[in-house]
């Protein structure tokens, strides 16, 4: 990492739940690398995020192995770039449970993810489920983060890091920078292949609905020529009207660089059966650097280890100037080393 105040620092982080999917990456993960050239950055796989539900052990193993292989295929770099896995850095726990202290329980209950994942997993509603957005303050605060790239659902987390941070800060004196949210300059929003109206999600139980970065060439012309469209067999770009053919037209457009006005000449009279053989292929060949890079490194476990276990020692070594210097401000007795 570099100096403080050299640039700003980005903080993202990734839960390995599943194989990212072809949303995830047109939307947010292709983006990732860009931000080394502007900013400072810290990606982290929020392992200890995802056992808030739960996990089988040897699964959660090796999709977070497979989430850190993805990152580094994406074009993320670990020499401009830390990448490490949470829990093998346990400062993040360490001021998560000072930060817990500073934060009001009015405020966690009013935690839309909380409410939403309540639902979802009634039986098994967690005090960690409760607090985890605590966790993830002190995943952004540790690091002075300046920005922090999340969707919607995530928003909410980053304004109570500001508001524990603006707390502490009020205490103590400037301890922590407070963070933002950071609107990714590009990105595009992938639907559902068979429900175009919602957003193509790795929780979708159809798996018809959803193009993963791993699908082999098979699997992935086979789900876009089973593609929702309409019956109108014309290729035109219209959200309301045809979600199905524009949601397909807006991957085509993003890996060909083809304008609307463009694919709707090219398809003009040739149907949907054309359309959606000629967006597949460039799908495939758009995600084949993409593979190649990760069947390499998540083949060779040697140096994946070593870039993850290099970074967590890095980070660690950042992290844990943040929690001495709140250890010394609340009170608590340090002895020099």
């Amino acid at each position: 990492m570099e100096k403080d105040n050299a640039r700003q620092r980005v903080l993202s982080g990734i839960q390995p739940t599943g194989t990212f999917t072809l949303g995830n990456y047109l939307g947010a993960v292709r983006n990732w690398p860009l931000l080394q050239n502007e900013y400072d950055c810290v990606y982290m796989i929020a392992d200890q995020h995802s056992i808030t539900v739960k996990q089988e052990p040897k699964l959660l193993r090796q999709r977070t192995l497979e989430a850190g292989a993805m990152l580094l295929a994406s074009g993320i770099d670990p020499d401009k770039s830390l990448v490490f896995i949470q829990s093998q850095n346990p400062a993040h726990s360490q001021l998560s449970w000072a930060l817990s202290c500073y934060t009001m329980f009015g405020e966690l209950s009013r935690m839309t993810q909380y409410k939403d994942k309540s639902a979802k997993h009634a039986d098994n509603i967690n005090a960690g489920l409760f607090t985890y957005p605590v966790l993830m303050a002190a995943d952004i605060l540790i690091y002075n983060a300046h920005k922090v790239p999340v969707g919607a659902d995530q928003k909410q987390h980053v304004e109570l890091a500001r508001d524990i941070a603006t707390r502490f800060n009020n205490l103590y004196g400037e301890t922590f920078v407070l963070p933002e949210n950071l609107n990714p300059k590009v990105g595009a929003k992938i639907m559902s292949l068979q429900e175009p109206t919602k957003k193509m999600s790795k929780s979708d139980t159809n798996e018809k609905a959803t193009i993963l970065l791993l699908d082999d060439e098979t699997k992935i012309m086979k789900k876009f020529k089973s593609a929702v469209t309409d019956s109108e067999n014309c290729v035109r770009y219209d959200v309301e009207n045809k979600p199905g053919i524009s949601n397909l037209m807006g991957i085509y457009n993003v890996f060909t660089g083809k304008s609307f006005e463009e694919i709707e000449k090219e398809f003009d009279g040739l149907g949907y059966g054309a359309f959606k053989e000629a967006v597949g292929t460039s799908v495939v060949e758009g995600l084949r650097p993409f593979q190649t890079k990760y069947n390499d490194i998540i083949s060779d476990k040697a140096y994946l280890q070593k870039v993850l276990t290099e970074g967590a020692e890095k980070s660690y070594a950042y992290a844990m100037r943040t929690v001495r210097k709140v250890y010394k401000k609340i009170g608590f007795v340090q002895f020099d080393k």
